[in-house]
Parts: structure tokens; sequence; C-alpha cells
């Protein structure tokens, strides 16, 4: 009788030792998932991850090579159609269509950008004659400009062209180091690269290079 009695309690024991370890078991799995779990939300939301840069990013630093590119290139627009009736090198006149093609659409685009991004665009005759950018020329540049003709146009032309672009070049650097619109860093490398090289060739035509 004693012997059954003690097989009983011992059954019941590992019983209860079986039940207890299976609990055990159990809270610590479900520790483990919740803990997984959490894991993985708290890296899919992790504050510190950036968000990746949209084409539609701006920043001050694009606004300002909008505003400053537009009279900028309206003045060369300028400058350029004086040379149909006044430049005495075919060379010359070339170069001055090539000028207004290139940067007659980039002024659409740049007045565009600034509409969309609800800033003001530059009034026709804002920073016109003046050293408001880099490069500008005076008002009283572009009137010797204008009264010159031939040779002289030609020479005087040049000059002033290979400093407006100089200053083209000095305004895109700035916004390629800048810069977060990704449009308007590309106009800018492709101004570097393009008034870069008719630098080049308008030193050649002036014998300076």
């Amino acid at each position: 009788m004693t012997s059954k009695r003690s097989l009983i309690r011992r059954a019941t024991a590992v019983a209860a030792a079986a039940t207890a370890a299976l609990v055990l078991a159990a809270c610590g799995g479900n520790g483990d998932g919740a803990g997984s779990a959490h894991d993985g939300h708290g890296s899919s939301a992790s504050p510190s991850t950036p968000a990746p840069a949209r084409q539609g990013d701006h920043n001050a630093a694009d606004a300002a090579f909008a505003r400053g590119m537009i009279p900028h290139h309206r003045q060369a627009v300028e400058m350029a159609d004086l040379a149909a009736a006044r430049a005495e090198s075919a060379e010359v006149k070339k170069l001055a269509e090539e000028v207004k093609k290139a940067q007659d659409p980039e002024i659409k685009t740049l007045s565009g950008w600034l509409a969309s991004w609800g800033e003001k665009v530059p009034a026709t005759d804002e920073g016109h004659g003046g050293h408001t950018m880099s490069g500008m020329m005076t008002a009283e540049e572009m009137k010797q400009l204008a009264a010159a003709s031939g040779k002289a146009f030609d020479t005087a032309f040049l000059r002033m062209m290979v400093e407006h672009h100089e200053g083209a070049v000095a305004m895109s650097e700035t916004e390629q180091a800048e810069g977060t619109y990704r449009p308007a860093k590309d106009m800018a490398a492709a101004i570097i690269t393009s008034q870069s090289a008719e630098i080049a060739r308008m030193k050649t035509l002036l014998g300076t290079s």
C-alpha cells in the first residue's frame, strides 16, 4: 500500500514538472517572438534613416541659382542679339547665335522652376545692366557695346562675353556645391561644360589663350 502511494506521488511530481517545463517554454517562445517583432518594427521605422531625396526637393541655393541666372542669361541674349547686325566676324556671329539658342530655353526652364516653387520670377529689367551677379555688364558697358561695330564690336563682344561666361560658371559651381534640386544641378553642370568650352574658343579668337 505504501509502495503504491509512493508511485502515485512520484508520477504526480513528474507530471507537474513536465507541465511546468511546457509552460516556461511557451512563455519563453512568446517572449522571443514579441522581441523579434518589436526589433523588426523598430528597424523599419528608425528615425535615423534619412528619407530618400526626391526630384521635387529644392533649397535656398536652388532658388538663388534660378533667380540669378535668369537676368544673367537675359543679358547674354541681349549681347548676342547685337552681334547679328554689328559683328564683322562670321565666327563671332555664329557664337552669338549659339549663345542665344542655348540660353533662351534655359530662361524659360528656370522661370518655370521658380513659379512651381512659389518663388517670384525676376522682372525683365531686374539686375539688368548692373553688377548684382558675377560677370554682369554695367549699363555703360552695354551702351558702349551697342555703339560699336565691325572689328571693334567683335573685340568688345568677345571680351565681355568671356567675363560674362566666367560669372555663369562661378554661379553654376555654387549651385553644384550647395543645391539639392537635381534638374538645377544638372543644368549647372551643363553650363559649366558648355560655357567653359566657349570661353576657350573666345580666348582663341582674341588671341589670349
